[in-house]
């Protein structure tokens, strides 16, 4: 590595439930604000930043067009900083962070924005997708995630009540850390157009303060009749943005910018796409092998919740059930909701400073991926 990649700063939209707060703005002009949000934190010109990586997972009509360029466009920065747009699926903005941190460890580029977005009110998921192959469906056994979901419960021993159990327990953090203030340092308020008037968003729409137990035992099995995977102990459709800054040492001396920690290493993992969701610990696996680290080391841990399966399988898998307290400490996609290409650089902007909240020196993310994929980082605070 000629530099290490500092993350000067993570930041995020709030999060809007679906057809919700944020559902007037397109993607884009979201975007656009959480950047000029972030760059508007420091004493720093936008026309710095050499590429924006966004990821957005459905890249269709409004989320079209090589979104990851519109953006810079729309926020009014200049013609020079160049964007893309990524798609790994539910990593998509984990994987530009990846991208970003790769090219500044061989000195290709100095300053990168990696950021997501996904107005799944707007760009409803999926609608970019057509019929698969039949050499693919002859090859493999293709499911939606949701059937997914219940073998991987089936097959680990998850039942309803532990599913929901989980579930519960993830709006319960989040809401404690909305009414803590603990997310106030990772939002940008944004400005929506409602009724014809300007209105400032700066809070998370998807947390739930009144659900219970019984609430949630309550619920139909959304996939199958007999099944435990239902709406409540699966993440939430909302909409979002997100953005990471990151840059070389020598960027940040020169540009007068105070690092708050690192990229240290990256995990991917391929698995059987019928049991897409449990790839996360292999995951975590390499990236904690290329780190030289063990769990022991890891602080704090966030595991995209894709369906409260994935993370208690990760728990399994990865010998940390008895960690579950260092796991989405402050909630995650089941009770924040789970905004596709923006998710890798919500938990990153979350990771951070729950890891600057504690005081600790390394935390991991990981997310799992349709199509039987997972991704995960190490960051360390500086």
């Amino acid at each position: 590595m000629e530099s290490e990649a500092l993350i000067v700063d993570a930041v995020r939209s709030p999060i809007g439930r679906r057809n919700g707060a944020l559902a007037g703005i397109r993607g884009d002009e979201l975007g656009a604000q959480v950047l000029n949000g972030l760059v508007a934190r420091h004493d720093f010109d936008p026309g710095e930043v050499e590429d924006v990586q966004l990821g957005c997972v459905t890249q269709i009509g409004e989320q079209g067009w090589n979104i990851g360029r519109m953006v810079p466009m729309v926020a009014g920065w200049p013609e020079t900083v160049c964007g893309t747009t990524v798609d790994r699926q539910c990593g998509s903005s984990m994987q530009t962070n990846f991208n970003a941190a790769t090219a500044i460890w061989s000195g290709q580029l100095d300053v990168v924005i990696s950021a997501g977005v996904e107005m799944m009110s707007r760009v409803p998921m999926g609608s970019n997708g057509g019929d698969l192959s039949d050499a693919l469906h002859e090859r493999w056994q293709i499911v939606p995630q949701g059937i997914s979901a219940e073998v991987i419960a089936a097959e680990w021993g998850l039942t309803r009540e532990a599913l929901d159990t989980y579930s519960l327990e993830s709006h319960r953090r989040a809401v404690a850390a909305t009414e803590s203030g603990r997310f106030a340092n990772e939002i940008v308020p944004v400005e929506v157009s409602a009724a014809g008037a300007a209105v400032l968003v700066a809070k998370d729409e998807a947390p739930r303060a009144d659900t219970s137990a019984e609430k949630l035992a309550a619920l139909q099995p959304a996939f199958v009749p007999d099944g435990v995977v239902t709406a409540g102990n699966s993440s939430q459709i909302v909409d979002g943005a997100a953005a990471v800054l990151v840059t070389s040492e020598a960027a940040a001396s020169r540009l007068g910018l105070e690092p708050r920690a690192r990229f240290v290493a990256f995990g991917l993992s391929g698995v059987d796409p019928h049991r897409m969701l449990h790839g996360n610990p292999e995951a975590c696996r390499k990236a904690l092998e290329r780190a030289g680290l063990s769990w022991d080391d890891i602080a704090v841990i966030e595991v995209n919740e894709a369906f409260a399966c994935v993370v208690l399988q990760f728990a399994q898998d990865a010998g940390l059930e008895d960690r579950l307290e260092d796991i989405n400490p402050n909630g995650g996609g089941i009770s924040l909701g789970h905004p596709l290409g923006a998710t890798g650089a919500r938990v990153t902007a979350t990771l951070l400073n729950e890891l600057e909240r504690r005081e600790a020196r390394f935390g991991i993310a990981c997310m799992c991926i349709g199509f039987g994929q997972a991704i995960a980082a190490v960051i360390e605070r500086v």
